[in-house]
């Protein structure tokens, strides 16, 4: 049996635990700042560096910001909510345990929507709690160093059911994640920095079994495409391991362990047999009180959320008519739809602001390494653009060069660079275009009959000569209206 046959045969099942790093100005449970990119070992204090007798004190505005997720993904924000020692001994842990929300975390239950395989999907979150993070091992040619500066930063950890069936589900709901924590302003999520880090739970089971096979752990994926890819790695591994060896008990062949996805590679490398809950020794955090929620204090923090990604996307496919495609990029990249909403405060074509955004700059920038933002193009040039081809100041085609020299000097007003640019003055004169429209048509006299024959494309290909023979200069309107009243006198 083929692997591709095998893998028809099987279901995955796969879950995630998502690690955001909140964007608070300072740690998790003292004053130390939480800020990346500084030299090593500055933003640390007594407690980042576990010394004796230092004391946690919890941070409040990460409390806020765990609880607003929990409101956008409709969980239950627990009343009481505790924190417990992990125990465990690695460099980058000063302590040896870490602070998190083993008994009592502050969130349970709830549930993230995301377009996967072309259908709105809804998947099941089971918990989120508050943590704080290691150091950072530093690894050099004769010696590694730790930086401290990362020890103490605020996680929330954010765990799913076994609900994700595929890679690409996989992916549509930790990008909804990231989604969602950008739009409520809890984290910027960058993966590069750390900020978003993501570990996967995988197992597989022959399509129509119930029960649970043994999962392995794939930690630390820094990228959505790493994270598809050594989900798929792992699956076809699991799989071809069963299929090699049907007499074997499962838990033989596949105990629980810990894997990494190697890059050069490309495959899922074991690092360690699994850990059970026992071996961390959990128990409840001695230095810190319990946290009482009221449910005045949640609601006075629901009134600060603002539009999700979810909405933002029904907003854009129901009432500007936007491709669900469309909409997805915009939506998963906040900062791309917030230029975007900018924007269309003074157009009203959002289709047409939308293509020129995402498949003309983007296009163009993609290939200067370049983005809308590193440039600084503002919304308000974008605009314009949109009413100078809506208007029929310019061509479709005459904007594509206008989009090039915008590019070119960011700053400079696209209506300037047209009135400045005489060959983006498109012709509006009706006599010229009239002689070039007799021309055309003069020359696709077959054109003409496909057209009186019912078939809509001949009308596009005879406005397409002239725009050709115009440079695509010609008005479009003028075009389109002289060709189809000249056809009909041929009836």
């Amino acid at each position: 049996m083929t692997d591709d046959t095998a893998y028809d045969m099987y279901e995955p099942i796969i879950g995630l635990e998502i690690h955001v790093q909140l964007n608070t100005q300072t740690k998790l449970f003292s004053s130390a700042v939480n800020r990346f990119g500084d030299e090593p070992n500055t933003n640390i204090s007594e407690v980042c560096t576990g010394q004796p007798g230092a004391l946690p004190v919890i941070n409040e505005e990460a409390v806020k910001k765990a609880i607003l997720f929990g409101l956008a993904v409709n969980a239950k924000i627990s009343n009481l909510t505790t924190f417990d020692r992990k125990s465990y001994f690695y460099p980058d842990s000063p302590r040896n345990f870490q602070i998190t929300q083993f008994y009592h975390p502050i969130i349970t239950e709830g549930s993230v929507i995301s377009d996967a395989h072309g259908e709105t999907k809804r998947f099941q979150i089971s918990e989120a709690h508050l943590e704080d993070d290691t150091g950072m091992l530093k690894h050099f040619d004769t010696f590694t160093g730790i930086d401290f500066n990362r020890a103490g930063a605020p996680l929330l950890e954010i765990v799913s059911k076994p609900c994700i069936h595929s890679p690409k589900e996989a992916v549509a709901y930790a990008m909804a994640i990231r989604s969602i924590m950008q739009y409520i302003d809890a984290s910027d999520c960058s993966m590069e920095e750390g900020s978003l880090r993501i570990d996967a739970n995988v197992s597989v089971r022959p399509k129509g079994d119930k029960n649970f096979r043994n999962k392995i752990e794939i930690k630390n994926m820094n990228s959505f495409n790493f994270l598809e890819m050594a989900i798929e790695s792992e699956i076809r591994r699991q799989i071809r391991l069963y299929e090699q060896n049907p007499n074997t008990p499962f838990d033989e062949l596949i105990p629980q362990s810990t894997y990494r996805w190697d890059v050069k590679e490309k495959k899922t490398v074991l690092m360690r047999r699994k850990e059970t809950a026992e071996d961390y020794r959990y128990f409840p955090e001695p230095d810190l009180v319990p946290i009482v929620l009221t449910q005045e204090y949640i609601a006075n923090i629901e009134k600060e959320m603002p539009e999700l990604p979810h909405k933002r996307f029904e907003r854009y496919t129901k009432k500007l008519n936007l491709t669900k495609y469309d909409a997805s990029i915009l939506i998963n990249d906040k900062k791309l739809s917030d230029y975007f909403e900018e924007a269309l405060k003074s157009c009203k074509n959002a289709k047409l602001l939308c293509n020129l955004i995402t498949v003309e700059f983007l296009g163009k920038l993609k290939e200067k390494n370049l983005s809308l933002f590193s440039i600084k193009i503002p919304p308000l040039h974008l605009a314009k653009l949109v009413n100078l081809i809506d208007s029929q100041t310019i061509t479709g085609k005459i904007a594509k060069s206008v989009a090039t020299d915008m590019i070119e000097n960011p700053k400079k007003d696209p209506e300037k660079i047209v009135k400045e640019n005489p060959n983006y003055q498109p012709i509006t004169d009706e006599d010229e275009i009239e002689k070039i429209v007799d021309l055309v048509l003069k020359e696709n006299p077959q054109s003409i009959k496909d057209y009186l024959s019912g078939k809509d494309k001949a009308l596009a290909f005879l406005v397409g000569q002239v725009m050709k023979t115009t440079k695509g200069k010609a008005s479009p309107g003028i075009v389109n209206k002289f060709i189809l009243t000249k056809i009909k006198k041929q009836k």
